[in-house]
Order: structure tokens, then sequence, then C-alpha cells
């Protein structure tokens, strides 16, 4: 079966359910402080919006399961989220998954994977090599942009972070077993890409004054491994819609950046 037969086809319904003890620890794991009451105390609960890619993962892993990639090569290539209305702090979330677009990169192909509910619609594109060639449309081209003279905002990230944000459900074990690790091609266990573009999307918040909770688009691509520990640098260029990157030392982690607030 090509990759360019997968386009469009579903891949279920699940209802997903969480409780206020998730939504903390979901805060947590992406670099909420104690301090940041609204995000860490159930009396003052707001949840993160980006809470909702932890409950949609399985639609990704889904279609890996079912054969449409090499889960072993396959890497997550970028993400979108739009918020259609704020997360309960706690309750059942009804999710419909499918496969949108499949994008023919010669080499590799890329499924688009779209997960919807009342509550957000989340957009997966997982670059997988190997399963290009099938005669389809090549896609949009990452975007180029100029951040010059952009502000920059420091972001930490800890020794503990991967093997915490795993346990809100992507227990891929790349992220905690250096086996599994350099199996993927990496020297050392390395930080989720969703874990790395919340983290920098809580800098980026803070940078225009927005609340993080108030997100409601958001998009990156992820150009390149984060490991525990490393401090990250984001440039920000405000607007109606902020741009943003991401480096850590000479190396660029997340390009094409867009987030709104609001």
């Amino acid at each position: 079966m090509s990759a360019g037969a997968w386009a469009g086809r579903p891949l279920g319904e699940r209802t997903v359910a969480y409780d206020e003890r998730d939504a903390i620890l979901y805060a947590l794991a992406v670099g909420a402080g104690a301090e940041d009451l609204d995000l860490v105390f159930e009396e003052r609960l707001r949840v993160l919006p980006t809470f909702a890619l932890t409950l949609a993962q399985w639609a990704p892993d889904a279609l890996g399961s079912q054969g449409a990639f090499d889960t072993t090569t396959a890497v997550h290539g970028a993400q979108r989220l739009e918020v259609l209305r704020p997360l309960p702090r706690a309750g059942e979330l009804r999710l419909q998954a499918r496969v949108g677009a499949v994008w023919d990169k010669g080499s590799a192909a890329v499924f688009d994977v779209e997960v919807e509910s009342d509550h957000f619609v989340a957009t997966w594109s997982i670059f997988a090599p190997g399963a290009g060639g099938f005669g389809g449309e090549r896609g949009p081209s990452a975007p180029r942009e100029d951040l010059a003279g952009a502000e920059e905002v420091e972001v930490a990230t800890y020794a503990t972070q991967a093997a915490t944000y795993r346990l809100l459900g992507d227990r891929h074990h790349m992220h905690v077993d250096p086996d599994a690790a350099r199996a993927a091609g990496q020297p050392r266990p390395f930080l989720h890409g969703l874990c790395t573009l919340a983290a920098i999307t809580l800098g980026v918040a803070g940078r225009v004054g927005a609340h993080p909770a108030d997100l409601r688009t958001l998009a990156g691509r992820f150009a390149a491994p984060v490991f525990p520990g490393e401090r990250l640098v984001a440039r920000v260029a405000p607007g109606g819609e902020t741009r943003f990157d991401a480096t850590t030392g000479d190396r660029s982690v997340i390009t094409g950046g867009r987030v709104s607030f609001g």
C-alpha cells in the first residue's frame, strides 16, 4: 500500500479522561514553577492548552502501528494546534482522528494526522523516510523567517524532564533508555518535541505579556532534538501572530514557530 493511499483514512474515535492531577503534572513537566499557582494549584487551576496534545498522542501512534511507515525511522516533523475552547480542569473529551494529506517529498513522505474535538484541532506531521516517490503532491515548503532584531528569551530544561514528561502518555523508550536513544541515532535520551515546544511557548508567553493558558494557535517545526538540561534561546518577534524560533548553542531546534494568544 503506497503512502498516498492512506490520505483520508479514519483512525478511530476515543474518549480520554483526565483529572486535575494530570493537568498539574503536565504544567510542571513543561516548565511551570511552583509560583505559577494558576497552573499548579487545583484551587486556581487553568489547564494549559498544549496539554491537549498529550491526550491525542494515541492517533499518530495508531497510524504507525497500522504499518503506514517504519516506526523506527519516522520522526515528528511539525505540530499545529488550534484551540476552540478552554480545556476543563478535569473530565472526558471525545476525540476523532484521521489521516489528512500525505505529501510526497521524493525520498520520504509526510503524513498529516488530524485529531478533532469540541475543544481543539491538532495536527501532527510525521516525516517518514523511504515512504515517498508515490507520485503525490510535494506540499508546502518550510517557511523562511527573518527574525533579525527579534527579542530573546532563555528557556531552561532540566535533567529529569523527559523522564517526567513521558508519564503523560508518550512512553517511547528513546526518551529514557540510552540503548533505545542510540538505536534512534542519538547519543543519549532526548526530550519529546512536544515538551520542547510547550516549554518554549511558556517563555514566549512571558516575553509578550500573555498568559500561556490564553493560547489560541500554535505551530512549529522540529529541527533537532533537545537533551534534558540544555538551555534554549528563543527569538521572539511579537505581532498579531507572534513568530519565534529556538536554538541551543549553535543548533537550531524549533523553526517556523507561530503562536497567538487571546
